[in-house]
């Protein structure tokens, strides 16, 4: 071969030859151009991103999870420091419902293995973090949940592209350049990066990510912390017993979850300082901006605490600097202090994300909290989700969906609307006939976790089919997006639907409120609309309610004004059993929105409706005269005789063979008449 022979060779015909006898080079060149494809990533594998691979595993869905840690719950093998979880482990209730028995268990995630309760994994009401890392563990390792370990993620952008389900992929590259290319990104990287507030002598602060432990490092100190959340109380619960003194400094006053039923305000287990505080020895509790504020220190290595108009630029030393207590002997922060603590809780961490997905608005509170709408998906970047404590903004300090026990049933949500969206999986519900609607709504506020835990978010809602016939149900719908529920869920609502949500009292709650005042609770079902405590109120809607109907609802509304609305009264023992104070009322309602009659009757009383009325109940138009329902036994038979239900006609059919009659020779129906009911009990 000629040297012009081997130029054509390896020229660019010969360079096309080369690729083909090396697959591996058109291999190479294929993935620099496009990347790993998943049509669902998750960032994140803790409670919330293993939650959610959960749903895509069990719907057969292509999905990976990418985890900068060896192992699931990275954040829990740091915190909380002092290692004990405030969210309660409830192992007995005295009840074998399992969806019950979730109201009370805030550590399980939703799965189909009763081995992967917490209660398995700890015996203690407030475990410890590390229970929750081993439980996290087995949680990805038994179910066999797609985790990418070892995975950081340094930097998330766009890239449009019009075959894409949202007109853009995600594209995530990690720490090694490796990228990899989403449909439908979710966020579950929680709240990560230590809020701090810039002020003079901030430098000298110690941060609760890296404080010591240790007690005997605080004895017979003067301790400042700057916070009053539950860190900032786990760090004072620490020391209290070993410093000269504690001292609390926080722009607000003290919230108590017991007064504002918000699970992320100070909890009772962490508030021993508030007794010292209280009791008069000697540790306190005071209010200010910090931004107001300046720290010094003098020669001692104390640190003095001045107002921040008294400081001259570059001039720090407390020898030099004016302290309020020179104006004022009386000033509250006039001693020194050996450590300053910073508790100010965590934001969200913007930095791996490009400007282009418009997680932030820059405000104050989206620099704590991504931008999402209440589905939960980024008003910035269509199919991205933020899944966990990271979506809090949705309900803050209103429900607990910044929690395992709330955004277990977030992320369930979350997973049905991208199941109609991208595969045409409508949202799961049940359909029944009309007279099973009152049995069907107390079953739910009786056992329904979610509905209990994300009162106020999540509601279930009832769809009325045509002439009110019968109905379908949906579960633990995003209340927020009513408007849309016809496009979310694949579901139909031209007949009128219920909305069934848990609400506590409108003016019950709040960190001023006195709720151990006396007579605190309703106890009668005409003041139901009163109630304090968590209970079931029902909205009635004859059509679904426009986008503009729930914006602009009445102020302290969970929905827009309905047509009708119920209140079963609070219960003390959150059972809404009752067939006097629960049901009964419960029936009337709906049966006075459905204009029918909603109870259940024997084949005896049909019978008479069939002769008398016009319009037969929905019971019997669906049971006895499709030749449906109860099967009667003697024992049914003699529960209505002692009851008072029925006639005992073995005793009538008796008398007559004694004075020589057939048992049926009477022209009339046996039994009493069809007569109005003289009180609650006779109707129920």
């Amino acid at each position: 071969m000629g040297f012009s022979a081997a130029a054509r060779l390896w020229g660019p015909p010969g360079l096309l030859l080369t690729f083909a006898f090396h697959p591996a080079l058109c291999l190479r060149a294929a993935q620099t151009s496009a990347p790993p494809h998943r049509d669902y990533c998750v960032l994140g594998a803790g409670p919330a991103g293993l939650q959610m691979a959960y749903f895509l595993q069990r719907a057969g869905r292509d999905y990976a999870v990418f985890e900068r840690a060896p192992r699931p719950g990275s954040f829990f093998t740091r915190y909380p420091r002092h290692r004990k979880l405030i969210s309660i482990n409830k192992r007995h209730t005295g009840k074998a419902n399992a969806e019950f028995n979730l109201r009370h268990d805030w550590n399980s995630l939703l799965s189909h293995d009763p081995g992967l309760l917490f209660r398995h994994y700890s015996r203690a009401y407030f475990p410890d973090a590390g229970d929750m890392v081993r439980y996290l563990g087995d949680f990805a390792d038994r179910l066999g949940l797609h985790v990418l370990y070892n995975t950081t993620i340094a930097h998330v952008t766009l890239h449009k592209d019009r075959q894409a389900w949202n007109g853009h992929y995600f594209i995530l590259t990690d720490r090694k350049g490796h990228a990899h290319r989403c449909g439908v990104l979710f966020v579950a990287t929680g709240l990560s990066v230590p809020n701090q507030v810039d002020f003079p002598g901030s430098e000298y602060v110690e941060g609760y990510e890296s404080v010591s432990v240790d007690p005997k490092d605080f004895e017979g100190q003067n301790v400042l912390i700057l916070g009053r959340g539950n860190s900032a109380f786990e760090t004072a619960e620490n020391i209290l017993g070993v410093t000269n003194f504690i001292h609390m400094l926080s722009r607000s006053r003290v919230r108590l979850s017991w007064a504002t039923h918000y699970v992320g305000d100070l909890r009772a287990i962490n508030n021993g300082l508030l007794d010292t505080y209280q009791l008069k020895s000697l540790d306190g509790l005071l209010e200010s901006d910090l931004t107001d504020l300046a720290v010094v220190k003098d020669r001692e290595g104390k640190f003095h605490v001045t107002l921040k108009f008294f400081l001259e630029e570059g001039n720090q030393s407390a020898d030099t600097i004016t302290l309020p207590q020179d104006d004022n002997d009386n000033f509250a922060m006039r001693v020194a202090y050996d450590r300053v603590i910073r508790c100010l809780g965590w934001n969200f961490d913007f930095s791996i994300f490009n400007e282009s997905l418009r997680l932030s608005s820059g405000g104050e509170f989206s620099k704590k909290y991504p931008l999402v709408k209440a589905s939960y998906e980024s008003k910035g970047s269509r199919g991205l989700f933020v899944l966990g404590t990271a979506s809090h903004s949705v309900d803050y300090r209103k429900s607990a969906g910044g929690f395992i026990h709330g955004f277990r049933y977030t992320v369930r949500a979350v997973h049905r609307l991208l199941e109609h969206r991208h595969h045409d999986v409508a949202w799961p519900s049940t359909q029944h006939p009309i007279s099973q609607l009152t049995s069907s709504i107390v079953r739910r506020v009786n056992e329904a976790s979610g509905l209990y835990q994300m009162f106020g978010v999540l509601a279930d809602v009832v769809l009325l089919k045509e002439n009110a016939a019968a109905f379908e149900y949906l579960e633990e719908f995003p209340m927020q997006m009513l408007a849309q529920l016809e496009t979310i869920t694949g579901r139909k609502a031209r007949h009128g639907l219920f909305v069934i949500n848990m609400e506590y009292g409108r003016n019950f709650s709040g960190p001023d409120k006195d709720v151990f005042f006396y007579d605190r609770s309703v106890g009668h079902t005409e003041d139901a609309w009163q109630s304090n405590f968590l209970h079931p109120v029902i909205y009635y809607y004859r059509h679904l309610p426009t986008e503009q109907e729930v914006r602009f609802r009445p102020a302290d509304w969970a929905l827009p004004r309905p047509t009708a609305i119920h209140h079963i009264v609070e219960d003390f023992l959150t059972d809404w059993t009752a067939p006097v104070g629960h049901i009964l009322p419960l029936r009337r309602f709906l049966e006075n929105c459905l204009d029918t009659d909603l109870r259940s009757f024997y084949a005896e009383s049909c019978f008479l409706f069939a002769l008398t009325h016009q319009k037969l109940p929905p019971f019997c138009q669906q049971g006895y005269l499709r030749m449906q329902g109860l099967v009667g036994t003697e024992t049914l038979r003699r529960h209505g005789v002692e009851s008072g239900l029925l006639r005992d006609y073995t005793i009538v059919g008796r008398r007559r063979e004694d004075q020589g009659q057939g048992p049926l020779s009477s022209s009339r129906a046996p039994g009493p008449p069809v007569q109005p009911l003289d009180s609650n009990k006779e109707e129920l």
